[in-house]
């Protein structure tokens, strides 16, 4: 019998698999898409999770293919501006993610894990004690799902996890927000930091990229104009006189893609014989540009509540140590992220912040420093 099953190849599954891969274990990755693959995201690794690749011992496979990002710059209402670089000498980066995934599909498979692209997980396999033996999935030369079974499941299939949200472990909560994004070339002034520009409940977040191209995304948590996003992403860039001078010459190079909603509460990490990572385990609105941090270190955790029931451990109950270890870790910054995001949410939010940062500059560095997951 298989050891793991992994339902997804996004970067927690595939950074689980290469870390089970490498300690011995037996994995099966089920992906349903075929990579490379384009991916709404915005596409910044904050410096938090540069250390986790690190860690993982896949840094230096992705630096080759990303440009060094040295800090946020946040723009409100009425020109209030905070800059801000992160602590000297770590940065970020900045990467597509459809070459990230690949790449870390690529060392997970390097590793020794069997990937299946194009292998749809339909739901999970429970048995009459209600404990998760495996997922059902539908591969293309099958015209029924099939029965997957493992020792151990692990859900990384993403914010509408066909696993967590069939058992009622994840599910939308009622403060949503929506996204609309695409790749533009030939946008002025685009240095070496991310952008976030906050207008009321909303906000344009800009990156740039490797090649000259910029990633230009809007969210918001407004429900009208979503019947043509293209005119919606537009509006949002035409909206500030300074940021429509800059997209003059810009033209668009890829489809207007939507994403949402984006956040998902799971208050437990897992149930009886699975395990959840990723977005399936849960994520608040990515406004500070740490999911993948959390997809990384999360992926990194569950990797190990496995490898520690496979090892003489008890598999039924590996999601209960790995919900203490989420909690223990990442707490602090969910916090930090809700209060951001109440913050924001206030109309005169970003216009006390850059107050602050003219009166107490240290102040700013460290906020920066923890958005960064830096500190």
């Amino acid at each position: 019998m298989i050891d793991v099953v992994i339902a997804g190849a996004g970067p927690a599954g595939s950074v689980a698999a290469l870390r089970l891969a490498r300690a011995g274990a037996s994995v099966l990755v089920l992906e349903r898409a075929r990579f490379p693959r384009h991916k709404l995201c915005g596409d910044t690794i904050n410096p938090g999770a540069v250390r986790e690749l690190e860690l993982a011992g896949v840094a230096g496979c992705i630096r080759p293919h990303a440009i060094p990002i040295a800090g946020m710059r946040v723009t409100g209402p009425g020109g209030a501006v905070v800059d801000g670089c992160y602590p000297s000498p770590l940065s970020g980066l900045s990467i597509p993610r459809e070459v990230l995934d690949l790449l870390l599909a690529d060392a997970a498979r390097a590793a020794g894990a069997r990937i299946e692209f194009g292998a749809r997980v339909t739901g999970p396999l429970v048995d009459d004690r209600g404990r998760v033996t495996g997922v059902s999935v539908l591969c293309p030369s099958k015209r029924e799902p099939v029965a997957v079974r493992a020792r151990l499941t692990i859900a990384a299939d993403g914010r509408r996890s066909s696993i967590g949200m069939r058992l009622g472990l994840a599910r939308h909560p009622q403060r949503r927000r929506w996204a609309v994004g695409a790749y533009f070339e030939d946008v002025d002034a685009m240095g070496d930091t991310g952008e976030m520009h906050v207008r009321g409940s909303a906000y344009l977040g800009l990156a740039p990229l490797p090649g000259g191209l910029t990633n230009a995304c809007f969210v918001t948590s407004r429900r009208s104009g979503w019947r043509d996003p293209e005119d919606q992403l537009q509006r949002a860039i035409e909206r500030e006189p300074g940021i429509r001078e800059r997209f003059a010459r810009a033209r668009r190079v890829t489809p207007v893609a939507v994403l949402g909603p984006l956040a998902v509460d799971a208050p437990v990490a897992g149930s009886p014989g699975l395990l959840l990572a990723g977005d399936a385990a849960g994520f608040i609105d990515p406004m500070t540009g740490d999911g993948l941090r959390f997809a990384f270190a999360g992926a990194r955790l569950a990797a190990d509540a496995a490898l520690s029931a496979l090892d003489g451990g008890d598999v039924v109950t590996a999601w209960q140590e790995l919900t203490r270890r989420r909690r223990a870790l990442f707490a602090p910054k969910w916090r930090f992220n809700r209060t951001l995001a109440a913050l924001v949410d206030h109309p005169a939010g970003v216009g006390m912040a850059s107050a602050g940062a003219r009166l107490a500059p240290s102040i700013v560095r460290r906020l920066i420093a923890i958005a960064g997951d830096a500190a």
